[in-house]
């Protein structure tokens, strides 16, 4: 199996980026397997992402670095140059409904999602069999009303426990603090079963249903302080008529749910999402 450098990289946009890039990556003897880039010209930034073939660089990763952070500094990058001989550490969270998580079990266990999953939280103990059917460690922390606090202070213990690169709300149906929202910028995915900015909050097939939409959809965002309003990563969206129920909302919306959230969790594993702002940029 082939493994690879991603250099992935937002700076301000001016003349001289990729060739100043691609002369150091050549210099060292590597071959860009993939290439991408964009110019946002409103912001004046630019956006790229390489894939370098490891076994073609003369040198490991933190060497590679080293040498690229002088270039780094002068275009007045933001950047990382992630290995992928790594695999990044996921926790997933889930609450009742187990359809995302059954499907991310079977993309992870079937080698679709190149990654580890390290644990899955629960505020309810209905997934847990199915979770350690996986040989995956379970965590029951209950969500009271009266002592949210606590628990979220359990859950950020365990998520670094473990050593997450990311976490994935799965169809978890709690709002995270603050803190903790602020403590993992960048890292936490989350899906919402409704096609963003419409209809955030609860229930929004049955807002959908009720407003006499002629399609619903799914939305893959990262989370922010602002409930359902962090940079969007993937959308998708499925016909409806004037005959389907509430009901059948919710079934078409479970089958676009997971589908947006396994692309939304590939693409960032794969350093395919940028953010900037509230946006990203994402080269799928």
């Amino acid at each position: 199996m082939s493994h690879y450098y991603r250099l992935v990289v937002s700076c301000p946009d001016r003349v001289g980026i990729v060739s100043r890039v691609s002369s150091f990556i050549a210099g060292h003897g590597g071959s860009i397997t993939e290439a991408s880039q964009h110019s946002d010209l409103q912001a004046g930034r630019f956006f790229m992402r390489y894939e370098i073939l490891s076994d073609s660089i003369d040198m490991p990763a933190e060497a590679l670095r080293d040498a690229f952070a002088p270039i780094a500094r002068e275009f007045d990058m933001t950047w990382a140059l992630p290995d992928t001989r790594r695999r990044r550490r996921v926790v997933l969270m889930v609450s009742r409904e187990s359809h995302c998580l059954a499907d991310l079990l079977y993309r992870w266990s079937s080698g679709e999602l190149d990654c580890e999953i390290s644990a899955v939280i629960s505020n309810h103990a209905d997934l847990q069999g199915l979770v350690e059917w996986h040989g995956i460690a379970f965590h029951h922390v209950p969500v009271p009303a009266e002592n949210k606090s606590a628990a979220f202070a359990t859950v950020q213990r365990l998520v670094e426990d473990a050593k997450a690169d990311c976490v994935v709300l799965a169809r978890y149906m709690q709002i995270l603090p603050p803190v903790l929202c602020e403590r993992f910028t960048g890292r936490v995915i989350n899906i919402h079963h409704s096609f963003l900015p419409s209809f955030a909050g609860a229930r929004p097939y049955h807002q959908a249903h009720q407003r006499g939409v002629k399609l619903i959809g799914a939305t893959c965002h990262y989370v922010t302080e602002a409930l359902d309003a962090g940079p969007i990563i993937e959308q998708d969206i499925h016909r409806v008529s004037h005959c389907h129920t509430p009901a059948d909302l919710v079934r078409f919306g479970r089958d676009v749910e997971k589908s947006v959230l396994a692309r939304g969790l590939r693409w960032h594993l794969e350093d395919r999402v940028l953010i900037h702002g509230n946006k990203t940029v994402v080269f799928a």
